[in-house]
């Protein structure tokens, strides 16, 4: 891994008695898209919004580009560019109006603005509809828009927060082109998502975040290899026999079996001849099988077997 840009060591996040987040430490390397993963509530925002100075640690470190953000806070927060997932944008105003508003705030004006502004309109695919109010775009306009305001003073670095959440598959798209281009241009990137599809194409390294806790850190074909040939699920009948687990973990594909509440966790190191196996036992004991389900290898059977609950429910 090249040098990180950021470094977050041991950072916690309570409210009262309830933990946000529980000591998640992670780097990211300069250059590098960095995908924070999880289900709604896992903390993601919260260390998004410590890690951009909007919140403060109850305790850990940050440091970016080598500086201490707590102790050089304005320095840090120049080389940030955030994108939230609220709308910050003013409806009635076009999105040129919007861009050129939000250069003023970073220090921009006069020819440097209006080039820049110019710049990200192409950046974002929006050129020609520059002059519409936003109002009348779409919402994945909206987000492009806002992804648009967060490139203006040229970040190191630019945190991403659910920029897909509530788009049409159009936008979506468009907005995976514009993060992919930001990257080859240099540009380190962290992006939150619970959607694992969008972390298996944008993402070079991936932390998989759940209650608080970082649970997970790789990149997404290394995890997707440490799940082998994928997990079966497979409910029982009352009356299995006290050695089926025995039985199944000896099926030469299956690498490891757990029993909980009348189902099996099967991983397997070939799933079909693993599946195969199990199902054979099953019909030499005349075992009824109330439920099957077959993950294939992807972050999302990941994220269940890390878990034991599925990333959107």
């Amino acid at each position: 891994m090249s040098e990180p840009i950021l470094i977050a060591q041991d950072l916690h996040k309570s409210y009262g008695e309830i933990k946000a987040v529980d000591g998640i430490s992670l780097q990211v390397a300069r250059g590098e898209v960095f995908g924070l993963l999880g289900p709604n509530g896992a903390g993601k925002t919260t260390t998004i919004s410590m890690l951009t100075a909007l919140l403060e640690p109850s305790s850990g470190k940050i440091t970016v580009d080598g500086l201490d953000l707590k102790a050089h806070t304005s320095e840090v927060k120049a080389k940030m560019g955030l994108v939230p997932q609220e709308m910050a944008l003013y409806m009635t105003l076009s999105a040129r109006q919007n861009l050129m508003f939000f250069g003023r705030i970073y220090g921009l004006k006069g020819k440097e603005l209006r080039q820049r502004v110019d710049e990200v309109l192409e950046m974002i695919g929006l050129t020609e509809r520059a002059d519409h109010a936003v109002e009348k775009y779409s919402g994945g306009m909206k987000r492009r828009v806002n992804i648009g305001a967060g490139l203006l003073h040229k970040p190191d670095i630019l945190f991403l927060d659910e920029p897909t959440v509530g788009v049409d598959p159009q936008s979506r798209n468009a907005i995976f082109e514009s993060v992919e281009a930001l990257n080859r241009a240099g540009m380190s990137v962290i992006y939150t998502t619970h959607y694992m599809e969008e972390a298996q194409r944008l993402c070079h390294r991936v932390a998989i975040v759940d209650e608080g806790k970082l649970i997970a850190q790789d990149t997404p074909m290394a995890l997707i290899r440490s799940l082998g040939g994928g997990v079966v699920m497979l409910g029982v009948a009352e009356g299995a026999p006290d050695d089926l687990t025995e039985r199944i973990a000896q099926v030469p594909a299956v690498k490891s079996v757990t029993r909980s509440d009348g189902q099996l966790k099967i991983e397997t190191q070939r799933l079909q001849e693993g599946l195969m196996g199990v199902l054979d036992i099953t019909n030499q004991l005349d075992l009824r099988v109330t439920s099957l389900e077959i993950l294939e290898p992807n972050l999302e059977s990941v994220f269940l077997n890390l878990t034991g609950k599925k990333l959107r429910q």
